[in-house]
């Protein structure tokens, strides 16, 4: 290997970190949650800290006879984002057995 490739090979061994810590602080910074597997990406959204109606919490229990919980807009109201990166095998109609 001459000192070219060599130097190239280092500096992305070196980028590949630098990477995927920057990536890292722009998902936290954003309130993103990341799901990554070789079919997709799937980043969904995280209730913030700062919020004033939660406080981090994601939501509030609404009173009455059947509590439940409501979401709050912090994070509710932003979608989801999936990028397929292989597809699925599709499923055997029959059992393997």
């Amino acid at each position: 290997m001459t000192a070219r490739h060599l130097h190239g090979a280092l500096l992305l061994a070196a980028a590949v970190p630098l990477a995927a810590a920057t990536a890292a602080v722009a998902l936290t910074a954003g309130h993103w949650k990341l799901y990554a597997d070789r079919h997709r990406l799937h980043l969904t959204p995280v209730a913030r800290r700062s919020c004033p109606d939660c406080r981090g919490a994601g939501g509030w229990w609404v009173g009455g006879p059947f509590p439940e919980m409501e979401a709050c807009g912090c994070w509710s109201e932003r979608r989801e984002l999936r990028i397929r990166l292989l597809p699925i095998p599709a499923w055997p109609d029959e059992p393997p057995f």
